[in-house]
């Protein structure tokens, strides 16, 4: 069975390292990546934008390297989350974790 995800984009802004409560470094990074083709309706290349989290190493290395207009290519998993509202209704959404990523082009000074 295969879990994987390669994407290359551009960070929508720069990236912000945080630490858990349990001291793990974490990153949350957008990324657009744009559609290989153009739409039918505007003959325009569409754009999609993904959050993706960024564990330990390489958070760092990425809040280090990057900054909002590098491209990357991130190598991930996706992992199905759950929240719970407190109206008891349940959200399920998809997560992009990033396993490897590859600073490409960096607007770092």
């Amino acid at each position: 069975m295969l879990n994987q995800l390669i994407l290359v984009g551009r960070l929508v802004a720069d990236p912000e390292l945080r630490q858990t409560e349990d001291g793990k470094s974490v990153t949350t990074i957008r990324l657009a990546v744009q559609r290989p083709f153009k739409s039918g309706e505007t003959n325009e290349y569409e754009t999609d934008f993904f959050s993706c989290t960024l564990w330990s190493g390489i958070a760092e290395a990425t809040v280090d390297y990057c900054k909002k207009g590098s491209i990357v290519g991130l190598k991930a998993r996706i992992a199905q989350k759950d929240f719970l509202y407190e109206t008891k209704k349940l959200l399920t959404y998809p997560e992009i974790i990033v396993e490897k990523i590859t600073f490409i082009s960096s607007n770092k000074d």
